[in-house]
């Protein structure tokens, strides 16, 4: 086994720090978009939460287990619909991942069992509401994310909810 270099472990530990964020994107048949809502914070989100990188965990594999922890529902996600990147003032930045769930089944949703460690309550929101439930980056987001599952576009960037250019 070799020693690791001391200059490169000093090196790695200066980098700067950034969070990495993945969640879904789940819609019913009607199109609107399932979220949930927090107890720890205000507002809605997307079912989700921070990627366990430590663990070796990437981003989709995160949102799958965020998923089947917070509202119990074990599915194969789809394709990547975002990537975000949003900067921090009080906490570092987010590079924030989407994942398409897909459109659940009336039987799907009759099945959802909320974490109540952290959620209180889940809904269905239609596209216009949404900018009502979900703030900033966030509902940006979303919205950019339902356009590329509407044109069929594949994945869109971000920066703060916005297109990267």
């Amino acid at each position: 086994m070799t020693t690791p270099d001391p200059d490169y472990a000093t090196y790695i530990a200066g980098l700067p720090r950034v969070l990495v964020g993945a969640a879904v994107l789940f819609r019913d048949a009607g199109g609107r978009v399932l979220l949930v809502e927090p107890n720890y914070r205000e507002g809605w989100a997307l079912p989700g939460g921070t990627v366990e990188s430590d663990d070796g965990e990437t981003p989709r594999q995160g949102a799958h287990r965020e998923t089947v922890e917070e509202i119990g529902l074990d599915v194969e996600l789809g394709g990547l619909l975002a990537v975000d990147w949003v900067p921090g003032t009080a906490r570092p930045p987010i590079v924030a991942y989407l994942y398409d769930g897909g459109v659940l089944t009336q039987e799907q949703l009759k099945s959802i069992r909320l974490q109540e460690e952290e959620l209180l309550s889940w809904r269905l929101v239609p596209r216009e509401e949404l900018a009502d439930h979900l703030r900033g980056s966030l509902g940006r987001r979303v919205l950019a994310a339902l356009d590329a599952v509407e044109r069929g576009t594949g994945t869109v960037e971000l920066a703060d909810g916005y297109p990267a250019r």
